[in-house]
Order: C-alpha cells, then sequence, then structure tokens
C-alpha cells in the first residue's frame, strides 16, 4: 500500500497554498505551528479559514519576520542546522537547489552566488519546510500532480517587470504539463514550481487511489474567473507495480551509415520514445545490419514511427502492441558537492527495490569539481540511502 497525495492545481500553486491544504487535509496546525522555531526564525504562522466561489478552504499567512534577500549557500546551511525531521530536510534541501540551479543559469552565476531575492526570504522557508514537514505527518510517500495553469500577465519583481509565469517558474517544470488558461496574473509561483518539480512522481489525471481526505488551500487574491484553489487529495493505492500498454517499432537497416545510428536513436528519444536500441544482425546475402528497436506509449506511437522513417534509409517500420508491468517510478533530488544529482527510485508494492543515480548529473557534478564520476556516483548513492 503507497500513500498517495494528488495536487489538484485548480488555482496554480504556491507554497502556502499547499500548507492551507495539507493542514486541511488533517495535517497537524500545531506541527506547522513549530516550524519556524525548528528553523530558528522569529516568526509565527496564522491559519484562517476562508472562501473562494463559495467554497471554504484554509489560507496560510507567516507574520513577524520581516522579507530580506538572502544567499542561497545561507538558506542551505539554516535548513541544514535545523531540527526539522531526515526526509523532511532533505525534500527542503532539494527544492532550494533547484530553485538556486534555475536562479543561477536565467543571472549568469554559480549556485553558491545565488542570492534568493523574493524567494529567500522567512515565508518561503516556512512554505517549504512547512509543506515537507505535514507530507511526513500525513504519511505521503508519493505526489502525484495535475497539469499546471499556463496564465499571462506581467508581476514586478525584485530584477524589474518580469512576465508570468516567470523564467524561474518555466525552468523548473521543464517536463511537466502546462494547460493555457485565458487568466491575467500569477497562478504558479517559483516556489511553488519548485515543490511540485521535487515531489512530483507523477503528473496527469488522478491516480487509483483509496480517497481519505481532502483539502483545500486557498491564495490570497480571490479572482472573478476561477476559485484561487489548491485542492489535495489524499489516499491509499494498492497497485503492485503498474500495468501499462505500450508499442513496440522496429526496422532493419542494412544500407544507413553507421555514423548516422545514433542520431537515428537520439531523435526517437526526443520524439518520446521511453527506450531506444540498436542490435547488430545479419542480413540478406551476407551484409551486417542493425535492427533499430523503440518502446513507446501509444499516443506516441506516430512521433517515433516519423523519426525512424525521417532519420534513416528504411521505407516501413513494423509496429506490436505490448503490455509490461512497471515499478512505481519516483523521483528525488539529493546534493553532491553544493550541485544536484537527481536519483531513481523503483517501487514494487510500495517497496524500494531499485535505486539509480542520474548518470549525466553524475557527469555534470564531476566536470564541474573534478571528481571522478564513479565517485559522484557514490556519494549520490549514499545521500540517497539516508533519504
Amino acid at each position: 500500500m503507497t500513500r498517495v497525495a494528488y495536487l489538484d492545481c485548480i488555482g496554480g500553486i504556491a507554497g502556502d497554498m499547499l500548507l492551507a491544504a495539507l493542514v486541511d487535509c488533517g495535517a497537524p496546525a500545531e506541527r506547522l505551528a513549530e516550524v519556524p522555531a525548528l528553523l530558528d526564525l522569529d516568526a509565527r504562522v496564522e491559519v484562517t479559514r476562508v472562501f473562494r466561489h463559495g467554497i471554504g478552504a484554509l489560507h496560510v499567512e507567516v507574520a513577524g519576520a520581516a522579507a530580506k534577500h538572502t544567499p542561497y549557500v545561507a538558506i542551505r546551511e539554516r535548513i541544514e542546522r535545523s531540527r526539522l525531521a531526515p526526509r523532511a530536510r532533505a525534500r527542503a534541501l532539494d527544492v532550494f537547489a533547484r530553485l538556486a540551479a534555475v536562479e543561477g543559469r536565467i543571472h549568469g552565476v554559480p549556485n553558491e552566488k545565488v542570492e534568493l531575492h523574493e524567494l529567500g526570504s522567512p515565508d518561503t522557508l516556512v512554505d517549504v519546510c512547512g509543506t515537507m514537514t505535514l507530507l511526513e505527518e500525513l504519511g505521503v510517500e508519493s505526489v502525484v500532480c495535475s497539469p499546471l495553469p499556463f496564465s499571462h500577465g506581467l508581476v514586478p519583481a525584485a530584477h524589474g517587470v518580469l512576465p508570468v509565469p516567470a523564467p524561474a517558474t518555466l525552468a523548473l517544470l521543464v517536463g511537466a504539463p502546462l494547460a493555457g488558461v485565458d487568466t491575467d496574473g500569477e497562478l504558479v509561483t517559483p516556489t511553488g514550481a519548485a515543490i511540485a518539480a521535487a515531489l512530483a512522481t507523477g503528473w496527469g489525471t488522478l491516480p487509483p487511489l483509496t480517497l481519505e481526505a481532502v483539502g483545500y488551500g486557498a491564495g490570497a487574491r480571490d479572482p472573478a474567473d476561477r476559485p484561487n484553489l489548491l485542492r489535495v487529495l489524499v489516499g491509499e493505492s494498492a497497485e503492485t507495480g503498474v500495468d501499462e500498454d505500450v508499442v513496440l517499432l522496429e526496422t532493419n537497416l542494412d544500407d544507413l551509415n553507421p555514423q548516422l545510428v545514433p542520431d537515428a536513436v537520439e531523435r526517437c528519444q526526443a520524439a518520446g520514445a521511453l527506450e531506444v536500441w540498436v542490435t547488430p544482425v545479419q542480413m540478406k546475402k551476407g551484409r551486417p545490419g542493425v535492427v533499430l528497436s523503440a518502446l513507446a506509449r501509444p499516443d506516441r506511437e506516430a512521433s517515433v514511427a516519423e523519426a525512424m522513417l525521417t532519420e534513416t534509409t528504411t521505407l516501413g517500420v513494423r509496429i506490436a502492441p505490448l503490455r509490461r508491468i512497471e515499478l512505481e517510478r519516483e523521483e528525488r533530488t539529493v546534493t553532491v558537492a553544493g550541485a544536484p544529482v537527481r536519483i531513481k527510485v523503483g517501487r514494487l508494492d510500495g517497496k524500494v527495490v531499485n535505486v539509480a543515480p542520474e548518470h549525466d548529473d553524475c557527469v555534470a557534478v564531476a566536470r564541474a569539481t573534478g571528481r571522478s564520476v564513479k565517485s559522484v556516483w557514490v556519494g549520490a548513492l549514499a545521500a540517497a540511502d539516508r533519504l
């Protein structure tokens, strides 16, 4: 049995909205009230009941602490020395590592030199660390997030006037499904995006679960066109692995320049293939050749087939429907030498059976620090074990 939280982003997602929704789901408000002290912050958390379009919800506000610009390294050190629970601390560090990484790329500075302006304020710290603490209180092991609303407009920020979603928000959401809405104003904040990106083990529709609790968290605004709410559903999923439909696409090649084979593989991956591989074979008249194979979801069948047809010399692609049992998949992020490394976690019936660092991330950290890829890989695995 796996305890799942589904984030239904009706009016978008922000840190305070998620905090409020988790309290509304039954997480103890007194545990949230303790978070500022656990972080050694002179602040207090106020929870009030409000209505958005007639729907009752909770609203959370952090009061008593002055907002200020804070270096990322100072935030990281504060969380590391905090008295948060180990997994809550690791998840919070992951969120701020992601924020620092995108801010560093956008402004052209190393992660260690990043100044978090609005995102370095005490309320952001409480939003992030409080969320991770309440997820622990609710026993949530897996988080799935709905598609996120993509609004329009401009918002003032420390660096000037920015379009919405903000550049940092979009950078954090690469790989997440977005849905355009004709609404002016920020619906997804950078903090909300970072939390969703760090926690989400899947995106899309509600997975099968036995519903136990529903909570509503309200944003500060009350626009006319939609309820400014984040709805969280918590329940148990009893799936033993995931039964998924896939298609196998293959083509035999004996006249393709071998130098072009990696390009065909890359194009299939970009088209949405789950896996791509090449097998050497002996073709007619004793000619050496290869079989280019790809697995894809049925909705990506046409795009992967098009990639094979356009990037190779084949005149046809054969396709066969298959079913496969997959592990429940989760992505975590750990920090090695101050840089984020993604960790792929596979669960069977809620039990972790496979843990593997993302190789490309290990290579990037190794190049940036002068360490060997192997040592970064081992460090990432050790950090993952501590989670």
